[in-house]
């Protein structure tokens, strides 16, 4: 038996069959988890931003212009939300590390070991792109979109993600660079 197309399941969500949401989530849950998580840099964060996305694209089905592309649609909901999460924690990050006590506690971190190190490593060189350089990285080498797909589901040109995505790997290396040499 063959899938319900993303249409047909569109439909059925918006005639009132919340279980074909809930095989629509299922059906890109995975990807979108894993871009989130990147993204945001910890998996409690993803998590929310998932949720509020997913809640955000139930609510608003029925705006959903072209129901065969539901995954490109949520896609930028979750982007949307990642985004605006990252903003949130950058803004609450800030007001909360003011004194110079709590700059050294934070400098005074042990290192793991082993491969959750590199894990860590990378995940903090991430961390440290800007969030459209970080965006458009995630989105090409992670979740391997072609440039194309990555500006429907950004809005943003593809010369310019070309850019971003060539900027953040020399960024990234930089960082890696200078993790490996301290």
């Amino acid at each position: 038996m063959e899938a319900p197309s993303d249409a047909a399941l569109v439909a059925q969500v918006i005639a009132g069959d919340a279980e074909a949401f809930a095989l629509l989530l299922r059906r890109y849950r995975d990807a979108h988890a894993r871009f989130a998580t990147r993204m945001l840099g910890n998996r409690d964060d993803a998590d929310e931003a998932l949720q509020s996305a997913f809640l955000r694209a139930f609510r608003s089905l029925a705006k959903c212009a072209e129901p065969e592309r539901f995954g490109a649609w949520l896609y930028r909901i979750v982007i949307n939300e990642c985004r605006t999460l990252a903003a949130r924690r950058a803004r609450r990050e800030r007001s909360l590390v003011r004194d110079a006590a709590t700059l050294g506690t934070l400098a005074e971190r042990d290192d793991p070991v082993g491969s959750d190190a590199l894990r860590e490593e990378i995940q903090h060189a991430l961390d440290g792109l800007t969030p459209e350089y970080r965006e458009a990285f995630v989105l090409k080498h992670v979740e391997e979109l072609s440039y194309e797909e990555m500006a429907e589901v950004t809005g943003v040109g593809v010369s310019a993600l070309k850019m971003r995505v060539k900027r953040a790997c020399q960024r990234l290396q930089g960082l890696l660079e200078e993790a490996y040499h301290d």
